[in-house]
């Protein structure tokens, strides 16, 4: 952790992570919390000062992030191209334009599982149609364990 504030923060609704990578934008997060006085801090004006200072800073850009909501904050954030997302629950994680248009949702098979299937993401990525993932359940404690010495000449 050598850049601050770039972290996790809670919201009024949830938790988002801010990524202010450096002095101008730490300014435009502070003008878009309504704490402008926050960058004209001498102790907080640069990193370094923001660095030395973490302990006492955070917790006073906590309590402005708390009084928003994830929707409204990030909104301004992305205005002021300040770097930004958010941390979504899994249940938020498939509800999500891009995660279903990307078809990223499985439903992996699975005994253990409550109703039979286990959610899962699949990776974004395809190459020329190619999607390179296991659309299986990650293996039970010793599933293949017989499979595995008999391979290795133990079994």
């Amino acid at each position: 952790p050598n850049i601050v504030p770039y972290q996790e923060f809670p919201v009024a609704d949830g938790h988002i992570i801010i990524a202010t990578g450096n002095d101008n934008q730490y300014v435009k997060l502070c003008n878009v919390l309504g704490a402008p006085e926050l960058a004209s801090e001498p102790a907080y004006a640069d990193n370094v000062g923001r660095l030395k200072h973490r302990d006492e800073l955070v917790p006073k850009l906590v309590a402005l992030t708390k009084k928003m909501t994830r929707a409204e904050l990030l909104a301004k954030l992305e205005e002021q191209k300040v770097p930004a997302g958010p941390i979504n629950t899994l249940a938020q994680v498939f509800e999500d334009d891009q995660v279903k248009f990307r078809g990223m949702k499985l439903d992996l098979p699975s005994e253990a599982a409550k109703g039979g299937t286990i959610p899962g993401v699949r990776t974004p990525i395809v190459i020329d149609g190619w999607r390179a993932a296991s659309e299986r359940p990650a293996p039970r404690l010793g599933e293949h364990t017989a499979e595995i010495l008999k391979e290795i000449g133990e079994g």
